[in-house]
């Protein structure tokens, strides 16, 4: 009688989210099998758009591709894991099942996003070093905020800490950019850092998580007035689910909190690889071969518009000797002068002429297409500091020509390829398979003194997937990791439950230092891959 008891008393006891978790008989076979179809496309979409290219360096190729999947790979160690770990602790779903949830979810979200965050923290980096990728400083540069990001990634996720692979990312960048101006000859004029697209991205890392900490509290104090259910502000009992329409919002905004996380996150892995891929493969990928069928008759026009908009602001008597220097210039310097006008007019007009002599973009010989994507890029970032800078004030509808030939510029040289999603996407599912329990342990059990509850777990994950989409939609790159984890912290704080200060502590630091660490790692990396490329 007395052993029958004592089975009963374990049976009944509580037992820990992740006890019994381990790859299953049907977790693994089916990541695997999704694992090798991906593979599967991904090469042959690959090798099929390689046809076009004249030589490819398929080793250098080959481990780059490997790198930049690296950093989305342990991307997926620290984002991807912030969200299935109030669903985890709450019981809404078995460990291995959230994963696999999250991960489908993450995949979606990389399918369908935009693109506008991928060139957004792409716009850090110094235009010379964009326009010259393919060069010895381009691939320093590439190697080197990859490896740098990758890094210190691994070394915070090896602690458990949820540091922000946004963040180092973007440290890695401008550590890149302040090593390119410390070797640049004196008086080179050769650019660093974009401080006000730095300042717009740090913005959002920064003020991202305060968010995530004020507004998910408020909202669980907003959500004690409103759903007086004194259990969903308790502790979980036993072993089972919450009640149904928590347990249905708790999956809701884990699914919302993965798919804006794909969104946004894995679009710094695109870019990256565009990059890679622009470089070392000009030729197949300089230029979108494959726009609308009208792309071209609606660059021609729009080019048209700019040339007469611009004519109007060019000041009589004004000489330019060489309208691509003087372009150049003005982009590294942020400064518009008399000459700039008349000297991006014919550079418009002398690209524009250029690519109307063939039927399409796709018809542009290879020998021509670094030299066109660099023409077509420089003209963009040249047009941005008239529509985005304010440098050449011109009336709303001139400013409307601009727009609408900057949009035809960037539809060129700023696209990403399918299966170059797919990859990402991939990468950073295998990543949150491989490295999950971790940092969903801190989340789950390390940031409060209590344990998780349903309505923090909401709380936490609304608010986070509010704030990923909207960042996504504004085009800015916020941490899935610090918003949530803040999230999470704003709840226990609000639930009276305490915080572990020093969990707290070690996420604060991780946040303070991530910046400064990163950009000293990668000036280091860019200084030696310097003297090797």
């Amino acid at each position: 009688m007395t052993i029958v008891q004592g089975e009963e008393h374990r049976h009944d006891r509580p037992s820990h989210p992740l006890e019994g978790t381990s790859s299953g008989r049907w977790f693994v076979p089916i990541f695997l099998i999704l694992l090798l179809v991906g593979l599967g496309y991904v090469a042959y979409a690959l090798g099929r758009d390689l046809t076009s290219a004249v030589a490819v360096p398929w080793i250098l190729l080959g481990i780059a591709l490997l790198i930049a999947l690296g950093f989305e790979f342990v991307n997926g160690f620290h984002d991807t894991a912030n969200a299935v770990a109030t669903v985890i602790y709450t019981h809404s779903m078995p460990a291995e099942l959230a994963v696999i949830w999250s991960g489908f979810f993450n995949f979606l979200g990389v399918l369908m996003s935009s693109g506008a965050v991928a060139f957004g923290i792409l716009a850090l980096l110094p235009v010379e070093l964009i326009l010259q990728v393919g060069s010895g400083s381009g691939l320093a540069m590439i190697f080197a905020l990859l490896l740098a990001a990758i890094v210190w990634n691994l070394g915070t996720w090896y602690l458990g800490l949820p540091s922000s692979s946004s963040h180092t990312l973007v440290g890695s960048i401008i550590g890149v950019g302040l090593a390119n101006q410390f070797l640049a000859p004196t008086g080179s004029a050769t650019s660093g850092v974009d401080w006000s697209q730095a300042t717009n991205i740090g913005l959002s890392l920064l003020i991202s998580p305060l968010v995530g900490f004020g507004m998910a509290a408020l909202l669980l104090l907003v959500m004690k007035f409103v759903i007086r259910n004194k259990a969903l502000y308790e502790e979980p009992k036993g072993n089972n689910p919450p009640p149904l329409w928590i347990r249905a919002l708790l999956i809701f905004t884990c699914t919302g909190v993965s798919f804006a996380h794909g969104s946004n996150d894995g679009q710094k892995g695109m870019g990256l690889i565009m990059l890679i891929l622009i470089g070392l493969v000009p030729t197949a990928f300089a230029l979108n071969r494959t726009p609308d069928v009208n792309y071209l008759e609606a660059y021609k026009s729009a080019s048209v518009q700019v040339e007469t908009a611009l004519g109007k602001y060019i000041r009589p008597g004004v000489q330019v000797p060489d309208y691509r220097a003087e372009v150049s210039n003005t982009v590294k310097n942020k400064t518009w002068t008399d000459a700039t006008t008349p000297a991006l007019q014919q550079f418009i007009h002398a690209t524009s002429t250029e690519v109307a002599a063939f039927p399409s973009l796709e018809a542009v010989p290879t020998s021509l297409v670094s030299n066109v994507r660099n023409d077509i890029y420089l003209i963009g970032e040249a047009l941005k500091l008239i529509d985005k800078k304010k440098l050449l004030p011109v009336d709303a509808a001139d400013l409307q020509a601009v727009t609408n030939y900057h949009k035809a510029v960037d539809n060129a040289t700023k696209f990403i390829p399918l299966w170059v999603k797919i990859a990402v996407a991939l990468a950073l599912g295998l990543g949150t398979m491989v490295g999950w329990k971790r940092i969903v342990v801190t989340v789950g059990e390390k940031i409060g003194k209590t344990h998780l509850t349903y309505g923090q777990g909401a709380a936490a994950e609304v608010v986070a997937m509010a704030t990923i989409g909207a960042a996504d939609h504004l085009g800015l790159p916020v941490s899935t990791t610090h918003v949530l984890s803040s999230g999470v912290a704003g709840t226990m704080a609000a639930n009276g439950s305490g915080l572990q200060w020093s969990t707290v502590r070690n996420m604060l630091m991780a946040w303070i230092l991530t910046l400064p660490a990163s950009i000293m790692i990668a000036f280091l990396l860019f200084v030696v891959l310097r003297q090797l490329f």
